[in-house]
């Protein structure tokens, strides 16, 4: 109900279109991005197009520019897929796997908004469909909704200024105890 929800809305406010996205890629296309520069792609060879050898994905930073310009999207349009990935040199944790299976989405930004107002717009569009999602939740299941009513914007560097003997991980929890929903600029 929750991804249904939320889908159905951040496609409707940002304008996107769903691309099936690519379970494997050949090496040579350069398009299973190289994430840190030391992941290893898992790759097989593939007998029934001639040997050829195929990487599974690990990133689809570069299919998903690709994809907009092959397919024309135009300024303010964009896509949105879901990514099943192994990502054999990922450090495993809490909230890391070596699968991954994602939602994503890209846009081709329009000329002259690649500035931090249409960041801020962009991420105020983006918490009103999760606020949206919540308040969705709230209803159905009669669990009380506990997000904020707005987005606070903070720069990186601000953080360190306000919090200077806190780690960078401190600071985030310290910023978000002080507002409830933050967005970090320039990390």
């Amino acid at each position: 109900f929750i991804k249904d929800t939320f889908q159905h809305e951040i496609i409707s406010a940002l304008n996107l279109q769903r691309i099936s996205a690519p379970l494997f890629v050949r090496p040579e296309t350069g398009l299973n991005d190289n994430l840190n520069g030391v992941e290893r792609p898992v790759s097989f060879d593939a007998p029934c197009i001639g040997g050829a050898t195929l990487e599974i994905v690990h990133s689809l930073a570069k299919w998903k520019r690709m994809t907009l310009g092959r397919y024309g999207f135009n300024p303010g349009e964009g896509l949105y897929t879901d990514m099943n990935a192994i990502r054999r040199d990922e450090e495993v944790d809490n909230l890391h796997s070596m699968y991954v299976d994602q939602w994503d989405w890209e846009k081709v930004i329009p000329d002259g908004h690649r500035n931090i107002a249409y960041l801020k717009e962009t991420v105020e569009t983006i918490y009103k469909v999760i606020r949206l999602t919540e308040l969705a939740v709230e209803a159905r299941y009669d669990i009380e909704a506990i997000l904020h009513k707005k987005i606070t914007f903070i720069h990186s560097e601000e953080l360190v200024e306000k919090y200077p003997d806190l780690t960078p991980k401190e600071r985030e929890d310290a910023i978000t105890k002080e507002y409830g929903a933050v967005f970090l600029i320039g990390i």
